[in-house]
């Protein structure tokens, strides 16, 4: 998979211990606008994905995670690589945190199922919305959160500025 970019903060101590968190995003777009949770508590947008848990492959957890946060159901046989962003930087409990996060392009079937949000997304109001990537990348960088989530902004404003410059939201079509 393509390197789209890497995010090192750079403010850990170099050589500390290190927590690895890999995860998967899916990148779904319909008609120009993009398939993005919205965190209505702390108003920013991320594309819908998460973790990759120890005895799942990337697909498995890209699937799994899609349909927690955002109830909509990924199509195997659509997905297609788009590329990885590495974040680095001091965790909470840990030393140094390391996100590999694998951005795939995917479609969903039209039925949305039921969230089945953990309990820190159900406090945040996480929401599916399909949105304009120019409003997500602005919403994202007017909020303002902690450290470590400001880097988790900025990432997906990034992400968003890619799929606009390569031409992927206007030509990518999927169904819904």
């Amino acid at each position: 998979m393509r390197i789209l970019f890497e995010m090192d903060k750079k403010d850990y101590i170099p050589g500390g211990s290190v927590f690895r968190r890999p995860s998967a995003r899916a990148i779904i777009i319909k008609d120009g606008k993009v398939a993005m949770v919205h965190s209505k508590k702390y108003h920013y947008y991320k594309f819908p994905g998460g973790g990759i848990e120890a005895a799942e492959s990337i697909k498995e957890a890209l699937i799994r995670e899609v349909a927690e946060e955002s109830g909509l159901c990924v199509i195997e046989n659509s997905i297609r690589e788009y590329g990885q962003v590495r974040r680095i930087q001091k965790g909470s409990k840990e030393d140094i945190f390391i996100q590999d996060n694998y951005y795939f392009l995917c479609q969903v079937k039209e039925n949305l199922k039921p969230q089945h949000l953990d309990k820190y997304e159900a406090e945040e109001g996480f929401t599916l919305e399909f949105v304009e990537p120019q409003l997500a990348i602005k919403v994202n960088r007017e909020t303002i959160l902690d450290d470590f989530r400001q880097v988790m902004l900025e990432r997906e404003a990034l992400v968003l500025e890619l799929l606009i410059q390569e031409g992927i939201v206007s030509a990518f079509q999927s169904k819904l």
